[in-house]
């Protein structure tokens, strides 16, 4: 095929980064790889020792560093016409209002997780995405990842036959690292460890379930701390599949996890961000690696959704699932681990 050298090259994407701490730092290294289809010409950050950290990333990749407009209002009146999305990685409670304003403001969104701090918020978002008629995306590696996508087919398609129970465990040096941060202030974060780095195994055990939890019962435990670094959860879903999921965020210094499917026709095995797959078929000795296509993270999966390449795995709906899990965990662990039913 003979490419015509005159053709006009795809539009880059031009997106705000809201929030630059050390996460969306994590995010614009991978993003700066992608500059034949991305451009970040502004961002969003308040403390000026986030956004020096942040021009340093840019000046290490010999990129232009963007301009910095710390008040979000400011950010949407004076740039909102030149960009296309926003890429938002703040603090938990400021995700519902600063989500909002950019999809008023015409922006597409891709949103760190977890979405939202309660239901509430999580339906108000998704009534934004069908008012704006713009897309939202949570920014989950694991229903963003190829490996978490390919067991998802493989279980939805009837590979392991019937779903008979799923364990997960993650366990982080949590409660240390994140002493006297925002992660450990209630009001700001919305739980502790099973709400932060725990987040992506509910979301990822929830999209392998591939159905709603119709019971739950749950224990949470500070540990000393302001907010829960431990945790230990059982769950039922319609089908009658059982479910244990287990949150250490006391451990020694480390950051893993461990998330096992059982079906009636194999062993599935991945991790919590989709960051290994392996299958044990009925008749075989051990799980063997399951190979899928390499990513760059959730902004090139991102790009993929915003492109109509690949379906949206991660709408505000599963923002919302995770919402009536985590408050179903609470309202249990508030009773003693009474089950409840998720409402």
């Amino acid at each position: 095929m003979v490419m015509n050298p005159s053709a006009e090259k795809p539009k880059r994407v031009r997106v705000a980064m809201i929030g630059t701490g050390g996460m969306a730092r994590h995010h614009i290294r991978n993003m700066l790889l992608q500059a034949d289809t991305t451009v970040i010409p502004v961002v969003c950050e308040p403390s000026p020792a986030q956004y020096a950290e942040t021009r340093k990333v840019f000046e290490e990749a010999g990129a232009e560093p963007p301009a910095n407009e710390p008040n979000l209002g400011a950010l949407l009146h004076e740039h909102g016409d030149q960009l296309d999305a926003a890429f938002i990685i703040t603090p938990h409670a400021y995700h519902h209002d600063q989500t909002l304003a950019c999809m008023e403001a015409g922006l597409d969104v891709l949103l760190e997780k977890p979405m939202v701090m309660n239901a509430e918020e999580a339906r108000s978002l998704i009534a934004a995405r069908d008012q704006t008629g713009g897309l939202l995306v949570v920014a989950f590696p694991g229903s963003l990842s190829p490996r978490i996508q390919t067991a998802v087919k493989m279980l939805r398609g009837g590979e392991l036959g019937d779903i008979l129970g799923i364990s997960g465990t993650v366990w982080q040096n949590w409660g240390p690292n994140t002493a006297n941060t925002w992660r450990q202030v209630p009001e700001i974060a919305g739980g502790g460890f099973l709400f932060d780095t725990g987040a992506h195994m509910l979301n990822t055990v929830s999209d392998l379930a591939g159905e709603n939890f119709v019971e739950v019962a749950a224990w949470l435990d500070n540990n000393g701390r302001p907010v829960d670094t431990r945790a230990s959860v059982m769950a039922r879903t319609e089908s009658g599949a059982l479910v244990t999921l287990h949150a250490c965020g006391e451990a020694i210094p480390s950051c893993a996890s461990d998330v096992m499917v059982f079906g009636t026709k194999g062993i599935l095995t991945v991790g919590i961000w989709g960051e290994k797959l392996a299958l044990q078929r009925q008749g075989a000795r051990r799980a063997r690696n399951i190979k899928v296509p390499p990513s760059l993270g959730v902004w090139e999966q991102f790009l993929a959704v915003r492109d109509g390449a690949l379906p949206n795995p991660c709408p505000p709906e599963v923002g919302l699932r995770m919402a009536l899990l985590w408050d179903a965990i609470k309202e249990s662990a508030a009773r003693d681990g009474a089950p409840v039913k998720p409402h």
